[in-house]
């Protein structure tokens, strides 16, 4: 080296090393990204791929979700402040009940949702449980329709004098609740829809899961309250089978006034 030869930079190497190091740590973390992302793709392939598609039955309840439930639900069904609850995780049971019932679509917000005729058929109803399903889970019902033959009556009417006749009353023609709600007649229910009402606990009903009372349970609950339709009062007259109320009536009326008469007859003979 000539004394006219410039010098390289002391520093020219320690920047050069420190670049390198920087580099290697850039692609170091790049391929650690790359392997946890491909780790991922393999482990949940299905969060990867996106949402599954419908089936037949939940496109078909989508569809009628879209015309009538939207507005006050929601386009996911996470529903709307003012309007309706959300109904993801309800389930297709509180679906099928409510529209089958014809409580739903409701007009306007009551105090409670009255049983009327509804809008859609059974085959509709379930479509749109089964989309409510598909979108966010929930408590099904089982298959078929008959359930009270599955049930025995005796020990569904020990079950439904201890947890249901203190609304419905021990006939099952229902009862006034506070603040303007009631305990329907249970008259007109089937056995899909008692049961879907004792799993989900519509309005001010209280749910009883499977922890509560058993499926089989259920079955003995249904087989009991649809006895109640064709009994012919083997106790005497029903008095409208409406408990204590009519029963006290009747009893003021008849047996008093009878006791009065019977005593004046006695006044008048002695």
């Amino acid at each position: 080296m000539t004394p006219d030869t410039p010098r390289p930079a002391a520093g020219a190497p320690k920047q050069r090393g420190r670049a390198r190091r920087r580099l290697n740590s850039a692609l170091r973390m790049f391929a650690a990204l790359v392997f946890a992302g491909g780790i991922y793709a393999i482990v949940a392939p299905g969060g990867a791929q996106g949402a599954a598609p419908l089936t037949p039955a939940a496109e078909a309840g989508k569809a009628l979700y879209d015309v009538s439930c939207i507005t006050c639900h929601g386009a996911n069904a996470q529903g709307v402040p003012g309007r309706g609850p959300s109904l993801i995780g309800v389930g297709s049971a509180a679906v099928e009940f409510q529209v089958e019932t014809g409580r739903m679509p409701a007009a306007r917000q009551e105090a409670q949702a009255e049983r009327k005729d509804p809008q859609y058929t059974v085959d509709q109803a379930r479509q749109l449980g089964a989309f409510i399903q598909e979108l966010g889970g929930g408590p099904q019902l089982p298959e078929g329709e008959d359930f009270a033959s599955k049930g025995d009556i005796a020990r569904g009417g020990e079950l439904y004098r201890i947890n249901c006749s203190s609304c419905h009353a021990f006939s099952g023609g229902g009862g006034a609740l506070s603040s303007g709600k009631f305990a329907p007649s249970l008259e007109p229910a089937t056995d899909r829809q008692i049961y879907a009402a004792m799993l989900t606990g519509p309005q001010n009903m209280p749910v009883f899961g499977d922890n509560e009372l058993s499926p089989q349970d259920k079955f003995d609950i249904i087989a009991y309250v649809q006895n109640l339709k064709t009994d012919s009062d083997p106790g005497g007259w029903g008095l409208g089978r409406f408990g204590p109320v009519t029963e006290g009536l009747a009893i003021f009326l008849v047996g008093v006034v009878a006791l009065v008469f019977a005593a004046l007859w006695i006044a008048g003979k002695s």
